[in-house]
Order: C-alpha cells, then structure tokens, then sequence
C-alpha cells in the first residue's frame, strides 16, 4: 500500500494552479466585476443608511402588507426591527440585509434561467447534477479562498462566497416547478397558436411559481446564514459581533448578536410565508 501514498494525485496543485491561471489571465474581467458589485452593495447600503430608521422600517412593514395582507405579519415586522433598533443593531442588521438582498437578486437572476433551460433539457439538467451537489455539499469556509483570490477582503468576496453557495437552492426549485408543469396546460396554449414563449410565460411559470418562490425563501434564509462566515473575510454585518464575541469568549455579545440573526430570518420568513405557500 505504500505506492498508493507515495503517487499521491495532485488535486490540491490542480485547484492552486486553476486559480493563479485564472487570477492571471482574467484579471480585467475580475476588476470589472468586484466594481460592479461594490457599486451595487453601496447603492444598496446607502437607501438603507440614508433614510431615518423608522422611514426604513415603515417601507419594510408596506412591503409585509402588499405581500400578507395580514396585520399580524405586520406588527411581527415592526416589532421585529423595533428590537433590533432598540438593542443597537440597526446598523449591523442593513449591512446584512445589503448582503442577503444584493445576493439573493444575483441568484435569482442566474438561478431562474438557468432552472428553465435544465428543465426543458434534460441532458443539461443531468451535467449541472453533480455541479450542483458540489457546490452544496463543499464545505462553505472552501469558498473563501478563491474568493479571497480573486477579490481581496471586503463585502465583494462574502457576496461572491454567498451566491455560489446558495444558487443551487433556485435552480433546482426552478427546474422542479417548470418540469412538473402538466402536459394538459402546455397542450392548451399550444392548441390555441401559442409559441414556446407562450408556453412558457401562460403556463409553466405561473405553474412553477410556488417553487420559484420557495426557492426566494430558501435562497433569503441561505444567504442569512452565511453573514457569520462572510465576516471572516472582512464582510460587514451581523456577523462581526459573532466573531468578535468567538474571539473574546463573550457569551453575552454571543447570544445577542445571535438572537438579532434569528429575529432577522423570522422578519424575512414571515414576509414571504404566504407566497411559499402558494
């Protein structure tokens, strides 16, 4: 057995190798890149530093009562952020929300095409499996090196880091919610003259739409779990206490910081709860 360990294969040189041809000759495509998403968190962090708290706290409760309809779900919400501003996280909480939001956009705008076309083609479908399986079951603190590679610290690796780690969940919604579409509606467009765009926007999206919104849900609570993991490479937000609180062994900025995380994911669920549903 000794010449199994001896001709070990050089998988780690490999992936080492990939990266430095990568950061090399794609250097211009990386930079462009890393501008357009720091442009886009700092759009997104300045609609939500900028306005007075509360201003931001009644948008989020509108957006509740478009989506619930439900004066519950509503008061949830308010109190929720109430909480959160009355523990002194306020700023922490948009910085996560910059990077769950900004993140989730990302995914789904890959996420949702690329679940149509595997679902109209299988073969596609059957090449993206085991891609997809990998990038689930990679274990997550894997990500940071590349992205540390390719785009120093900051919120542009933690995004980067978060959206390949939670695009596979709307993909495979997507694919799901569209290939389960029944013969019985696409025939029915069809019989009435309608193309294949017909088909798809009249019948197999509106049918596949409580899979893509469960896959919204799923890809919001996904990337809400990576803010701890983000702050290690130098990502802003909810995260840094928890570290912080690891490094210090402070249990009591520990809990809180945590807790603030779980009111988030709570605020999050509930406003999308009924489409999930549907």
């Amino acid at each position: 057995m000794d010449w199994l360990y001896e001709h070990k294969l050089p998988v780690g040189d490999l992936a080492s190798a990939l990266f430095e041809w990568i950061r090399t000759h794609a250097e211009s495509a990386l930079d462009i890149l890393s501008l357009i998403l720091e442009s886009t968190i700092d759009g997104v962090l300045w609609a939500l530093h900028t306005p007075h708290p509360l201003v931001v706290i009644a948008i989020f409760v509108g957006i509740a009562w478009l989506l619930q309809r439900n004066w519950k779900t509503c008061l949830l919400v308010g109190l929720g952020f109430l909480f959160i501003l009355n523990q002194g996280y306020w700023r922490e909480t948009t910085e996560s929300l910059t990077l769950v939001l900004t993140s989730c956009a990302v995914c789904m705008a890959i996420g949702v095409p690329i679940g149509i076309a595997a679902a109209h083609r299988p073969r596609l479908y059957a090449v993206l499996r085991p891609i997809l399986d990998l990038m689930q079951t990679l274990p997550t603190f894997v990500y940071l090196i590349p992205a540390i590679v390719f785009f120093g610290i900051g919120m542009v690796p933690g995004l980067i880091s978060t959206v390949v780690f939670v695009l596979p969940a709307p993909i495979r919604l997507t694919q799901l919610g569209i290939a389960s579409t029944p013969d019985r509606l696409t025939e029915a467009v069809r019989a009435f003259g309608g193309s294949n765009r017909d088909v798809l926007f009249k019948a197999e999206l509106p049918y596949a739409m409580p899979q893509i919104m469960a896959g919204l849900n799923q890809t919001i609570m996904l990337a809400l779990s990576m803010v701890v993991i983000a702050a290690l490479v130098g990502a802003d937000g909810l995260g840094v206490p928890v570290v912080r609180a690891l490094n210090q062994v402070n249990t009591s900025l520990g809990f809180e910081s945590g807790f603030i995380i779980v009111v988030v994911a709570i605020i999050l669920d509930r406003i999308l709860h009924r489409n999930k549903e549907q």
